[in-house]
């Protein structure tokens, strides 16, 4: 396990050597559809690959409030038009062997743009972070399921922010008659997530406990403006108290959003040292699960 932490860490800084963007790197994603395990909605995702023969293991990303596109995308929404950011993780995790899909959870709803800061209580209950969108989640599991290049026991989750909060809700334990329960299981799910700088208030669904179905994280600055850290180190280490594998680690000084590729996030210190250590934090993670014998 050491040995496949250790390689995959090296790969790491030999792509963060040779490129200063690394969102940068390679062609746009593949543009595809697939359904939402909500029966009705037809989702967009953004699939970029390594490029190699073979089944690989593959990430599922979760965009925040802001929705998956450049914020000057200038109502041209497709795969040119992708956020840095969203761009950056996807060319990283195709540089390290895996297939990634980022989905478009607010575009096929109506909400290309997605949302300002502030804008949570005029947000449509179709975009709820904690009954809707893991459903889109587990539609991007079955998605990858699907795929020939895929190995479909070795699928891991991400989330930014309002995605963060969405892959909080994606990996609890739910009781057998929740919508698409039947995925709740490292084996048929997700096998681990990262979640970074999430709300994690959930609507207050989760009030007498959370526990996840298999190993995940939260990443985010103590400095974070626009949620709680607190609230997120109270839930981990309630959670922690009954079992649950998760873990929290908050950045000193830094913000929401420290992993914005961008100049002005990355004018703040603390967001600069934060993104650096979680470019290396996320995929050393996975790794680690993957190797896991589940």
């Amino acid at each position: 396990m050491i040995g496949a932490v250790l390689g995959m860490v090296i790969v790491l800084a030999i792509v963060l050597a040779t490129c200063a963007d690394a969102g940068a790197q390679g062609a746009d994603p593949v543009r595809v559809t697939f359904p939402s395990m909500d029966g009705r909605t037809k989702l967009v995702g953004y699939v970029f690959t390594p490029g190699k023969a073979g089944r690989a293991p593959a990430v599922v990303m979760m965009h925040g409030r802001g929705g998956p596109y450049s914020t000057e995308a200038n109502g041209r929404y497709d795969a040119s038009t992708l956020s840095e950011r969203h761009q950056m993780w996807g060319h990283l995790w195709a540089s390290l062997g895996y297939v990634a899909i980022l989905v478009d959870g607010f575009g096929p709803r109506g909400y290309p743009q997605g949302f300002a800061r502030g804008s949570y209580e005029q947000r449509p209950e179709a975009l709820n972070e904690v009954t809707v969108r893991p459903l889109d989640a587990y539609g991007a599991l079955g998605y990858l399921h699907a795929r020939t290049d895929v190995a479909p026991d070795s699928i891991v989750l991400q989330g930014w922010s309002n995605g963060g909060s969405a892959t909080l809700a994606t990996m609890a334990v739910v009781a057998a008659d929740t919508p698409g329960a039947v995925a709740h299981s490292p084996v048929l799910g997700f096998r681990s997530a990262l979640a970074f700088y999430p709300a994690c208030g959930l609507k207050g669904m989760f009030a007498d406990g959370y526990r996840p179905y298999a190993p995940i994280r939260v990443l985010m600055g103590d400095a974070d403006e626009e949620v709680s850290p607190k609230r997120c180190a109270a839930l981990v280490e309630k959670s922690r108290a009954q079992g649950g594998d998760i873990a929290i680690k908050l950045y000193p000084g830094a913000t929401h959003d420290f992993d914005d590729p961008g100049r002005k996030r990355q004018s703040v210190d603390g967001n600069a040292d934060a993104k650096a250590d979680a470019m290396e934090a996320a995929p050393a993670f996975f790794a680690e699960q993957l190797a896991v014998k589940r």
